[in-house]
């Protein structure tokens, strides 16, 4: 008992030693956020159109489906789309009843959907594969996306513009405050959360619907103008400067 009385003292003194020595090698830090945003034309479209088909037979049903959706693939490719281009995303056959009355339902039939989607490497051709698509027999667009194909590239300068923003500011800090930024001590890249594309999806009240409009012939052919602007692609670091 009294050697561990006599180690204990000693031990207390080393722990305050180690405690006063860590308080002294601490960095002087000044931790700050950049934000930069990189705003792109795009140069790439990907569209998501579907067909539903309903019958009371499973295999018409399914049958229909399958030769509207060859007819809209043949469409996307007789507009320049490499068959690679193009995938099917969805399908979903189910039995539709009609509930007239408390208790008891009417069968209507199958209901069989696909939705496929195909990605525009120009641009200039979109109009011409919506209405060429809708009029092969998809009877819904589900979704439509802006994109860059550099999307690397315009990634790595949002960062670098970052970086630049979270020094710019630490300086502005500091020198509020009479201090003077030093070298960088940690950098940290922040996940945005957001998409590095423009989304347009036509749907309303949860289901998906032929938003369209026709021109004076009842054609669908060259009538989905759109504005393709830019997309915004952006990056966030924080950053801890070292101070002087």
């Amino acid at each position: 008992m009294k050697k561990i009385a006599n180690i204990i003292p000693i031990l207390i003194v080393i722990l305050l030693y180690h405690s006063a020595f860590a308080e002294e090698t601490r960095p002087r830090l000044i931790t700050v956020t950049g934000n930069a945003e990189v705003m792109v034309v795009p140069d790439e479209i990907v569209i998501t159109l579907g067909v539903e088909t309903c019958k009371k037979d499973l295999n018409s049903a399914k049958t229909e489906n399958d030769k509207r959706i060859q007819k809209v693939i043949n469409a996307a490719e007789k507009n320049g789309i490499d068959r690679k281009h193009i995938r099917t995303d969805f399908m979903n056959i189910e039995p539709q009843y009609d509930y007239k009355y408390e208790n008891s339902r009417a069968f209507i039939g199958y209901i069989v959907r696909q939705s496929i989607v195909m990605t525009l490497r120009d641009t200039s051709t979109f109009e011409g594969v919506l209405g060429d698509a809708l009029e092969a027999g998809a009877n819904f667009v589900q979704d439509i996306q802006f994109r860059t194909t550099e999307l690397r590239k315009h990634k790595d300068e949002a960062r670098i513009l970052a970086v630049k923003a979270a020094r710019e500011k630490a300086n502005d800090l500091a020198g509020e405050l009479g201090q003077k930024v030093g070298k960088p001590y940690s950098i940290e890249e922040i996940p945005s959360g957001n998409q590095p594309w423009n989304h347009l999806s036509l749907q309303r009240g949860g289901g998906m619907i032929q938003n369209i409009t026709m021109d004076e012939a009842g054609s669908a052919g060259s009538h989905a103008t759109i504005a393709l602007g830019q997309i915004k692609i952006s990056a966030m670091v924080a950053v801890s400067f070292e101070l002087e």
